[in-house]
């Protein structure tokens, strides 16, 4: 099993653990999905892949198959607004779903999220530019659904050698609710 990403164990300590489920989505294999559990916390581990959800299941972890990719307009969103306590995303890019991501979030719900970025094709997969973020695209993702107001908490755009040497963008923002007319005035 892997360890847990070091972005998620860095800002977990800001999640308010009574507000609710969390959401670990694309979790893959489930490294993230078995350490949040191991900490007692509720969590919908989602992944297209039904098969990588089977030891989760068994170890009692809540699952959901689900293409997220699959809908019309390249995207297919499960959830509803204000669903989640927090929302989980490592090494996964759907640009489409970024609106519906930050909606989902309930009020003052935490998003820990990180991918690969540009440049990474220097240090292997993903190399294809549609998985990689462009400089800055994360932080500007925060502002991709007008009825959220996003506070960034931390954000970085850089190298990192753990857990493989890799050009990555992570962001942990909070969602601080929703935007009025009068704020756009």
């Amino acid at each position: 099993m892997s360890l847990p990403s070091s972005w998620l164990q860095r800002y977990l300590h800001l999640l308010n653990a009574d507000a609710g489920q969390i959401l670990d989505l694309a979790c893959g294999t489930g490294r993230n999905s078995f350490y949040l559990h191991c900490l007692g916390l509720p969590l919908l581990a989602l992944d297209r892949d039904v098969a990588s959800l089977a030891g989760m299941q068994a170890a009692g972890i809540a699952t959901k198959g689900h293409d997220l990719e699959a809908g019309e307009g390249g995207y297919d969103w499960p959830f509803a607004e204000h669903s989640f306590t927090a929302i989980i995303v490592c090494n996964y890019l759907h640009r489409p779903l970024f609106p519906h991501i930050l909606a989902s979030l309930k009020p003052d719900g935490l998003l820990i999220y990180e991918t690969f970025a540009a440049g990474n094709e220097n240090f292997g997969k993903p190399s294809n530019p549609a998985f990689l973020l462009r400089s800055g695209e994360l932080l500007a993702q925060m502002q991709s659904n007008p009825a959220v107001t996003m506070s960034i908490i931390a954000y970085e755009d850089g190298y990192v050698e753990q857990p493989k040497p890799a050009m990555v963008q992570r962001i942990c923002a909070r969602k601080t609710g929703k935007i009025s007319v009068l704020d756009k005035l």
